[in-house]
């Protein structure tokens, strides 16, 4: 078995590795200034940054098939076990925010999905990316929230694979009950993991292979779509949602494209202990930087933009503040979210 795995154990290391010098470099930094003025561009007048990822890349340690594409039977060691896979699955369930992103990349449409809260079982920025699926994407079962997944019309559907991920609520009850329907694969979850839960899930599939390829080829567009951006402009991320208010640092999912793009971020969103960090509105300032990314639940931007510091935020005033797809940028940790995320910083950035 040590064989079969040494080829994505290497890919891991070396996604580990790359990670450590980002880590080092944001607990380093992470001196919080609280002025307008200097929390917004303290990078700008050096080098740009060596784009280098900021979450792991490669297949988890130990995990996987160890096959190549299109190779069944195959027995695939996931977060909760393993699962033995006979065939190539034709009848997938998700129940993982991000998963039916995946699946979708790599040519599946499944039979069934969750949604998470406040959010479409079928995100826009996924409609848009896959308009021929139209019809098939409107005929997904929805088989609940993610948090809590109808197993009965799971059981309906009658599934050759289900996916979930290891970070939802009662994951171990959950996965009891759905790999005593079909084999069930347990990604580990959360934005900070999506290269290597879409290599997981991919491996489910039978198409590990496809989907080291396309993270290959997404590293180095990312490199060359940060390479054309003048100067080194800092970038920020804001997100609302019900009442919260969030900054999000280099190991969430839309901040992993911009340390891929070698983009640099504010003092105040270099944590790494954290996907994100809660700030009130009279904390706003933690969100300036050269340029604001920022992502509204429901759209209304006016929950932001009518925020009293809102209009004295450098970007705002610089009109470099830019409502971003929420689904895309903090909610759907997939492939097709995370070229959303790339396509829109590196045209506003460079099309200005």
């Amino acid at each position: 078995m040590t064989t079969l795995y040494s080829r994505r154990s290497a890919l891991a290391f070396a996604g580990l590795a790359t990670a450590l010098p980002v880590l080092a470099a944001c607990s380093s930094n992470n001196s919080g200034s609280n002025s307008m003025a200097s929390s917004g561009s303290s990078a700008s007048a050096g080098a740009k940054p060596t784009p280098t990822s900021s979450v792991p890349t490669g297949m988890p340690e130990g995990k996987g098939s160890g096959q190549a594409d299109d190779v069944f039977p195959r027995t695939v060691v996931h977060f909760k076990g393993s699962a033995e896979i006979p065939a190539a699955p034709t009848k997938v369930v998700v129940i993982a925010t991000g998963q039916l992103d995946a699946v979708l990349t790599l040519g599946t449409v499944p039979v069934g999905s969750t949604k998470g809260d406040g959010a479409e079982a079928v995100p826009e920025y996924i409609k848009k990316a896959f308009p021929q699926q139209a019809e098939q994407l409107g005929s997904i079962t929805d088989i609940g929230s993610r948090k809590d997944p109808s197993v009965e019309a799971v059981s309906n559907l009658a599934p050759d694979l289900i996916l979930m991920n290891a970070a939802i609520k009662k994951a171990d009850e959950v996965y009891a009950a759905m790999s005593a329907i079909a084999p069930t694969v347990v990604t580990q979850g959360t934005g900070q993991y999506w290269k290597q839960d879409f290599l997981l899930v991919a491996d489910a599939l039978g198409k590990p292979d496809t989907a080291e390829k396309w993270i290959e080829t997404y590293q180095a567009d990312a490199a060359k779509a940060g390479s054309a951006i003048e100067g080194n402009p800092t970038v920020s991320l804001l997100r609302h949602n019900e009442e919260r208010l969030r900054i999000f640092g280099p190991i969430s999912t839309a901040g992993s494209v911009l340390a891929d793009m070698g983009v640099a971020r504010p003092d105040t969103q270099q944590f790494t202990d954290e996907v994100s960090k809660d700030i009130s509105a009279e904390q706003l300032e933690q969100a300036n930087a050269d340029w604001l990314f920022y992502g509204v639940q429901g759209g209304d931007a006016s929950k932001v933009t009518s925020l009293d510091l809102w209009q004295a935020l450098n970007p705002v005033d610089a009109k470099q503040a830019v409502q971003v797809d929420d689904d895309a940028f903090f909610l759907n940790a997939g492939p097709t979210a995370i070229r959303a995320i790339l396509t829109q910083v590196s045209d506003s950035m460079t099309k200005k």
